[in-house]
């Protein structure tokens, strides 16, 4: 079998990097000749591709994305999103927690939960892996992040279905507490010791 000398290998991929640079040539020109049908190009569009600078690439960009169709509002970054409108017509403003609640709506909204006892790393996120799997079977979605060895993260991309998690989560045996937005609620089976509530820092 004979063996191609270097020489043609690099011959190989210099034909290969010309083409896929004529390639990218013709897509650009075609797009500004679309753009431009039924009107006359701008001088920017008559110059050669190579000699395009940073300004006339934002302006082929620019033509780019007019055809692009708006992402839906639930698509969109957080911070571009149009705020949901709230309908406070049957709201009971007697109930800060569910006023708060529709606050966080579409929000992104992070809770620390703790394991109770003194589970090693691996048990605590065995467990909170187990009550993650039950809250996706009931159709509340969120991430989980350990980052403590009896606590994690869990991100909700909804920020109002952190309280229906929290329903859930205190119920659980192992479950010491819940922090959401700084409040912090008790685990129903957690234990007191010597009269008072054990007590686990954020």
């Amino acid at each position: 079998m004979d063996v191609l000398p270097p020489q043609c290998h690099i011959m190989g991929s210099f034909k290969i990097s010309l083409v896929c640079c004529f390639c990218f040539c013709l897509s650009i020109s075609g797009i500004l000749a679309k753009k431009a049908e039924g009107d006359e190009k701008p001088e920017w569009a008559k110059k050669d591709v190579r000699d395009f600078n940073d300004v006339d690439v934002e302006r082929l960009l620019d033509q780019w994305e007019e055809d692009e169709e708006e992402l839906p509002n639930d698509e969109l970054p957080e911070h571009l999103r149009k705020p949901e409108t709230m309908d406070l017509s049957n709201l009971d403003t007697s109930d800060p927690e569910k006023l708060l609640q529709l606050t966080k709506k579409g929000k992104t909204l992070m809770m620390f939960v703790s394991v109770s006892g003194s589970p090693d790393r691996e048990e605590a996120e065995r467990l909170t892996s187990l009550w993650q799997g039950a809250l996706f079977n009931n159709h509340v979605q969120c991430d989980r992040f350990m980052v403590d060895d009896n606590r994690a993260i869990f991100m909700f991309k909804d920020g109002a279905q952190a309280w229906d998690a929290k329903d859930f989560l205190v119920e659980q045996e192992q479950c010491a507490e819940v922090s959401i937005d700084n409040k912090v609620y008790e685990g129903k089976h957690k234990k007191s010791v010597k009269g008072t509530v054990e007590k686990v820092e954020l």
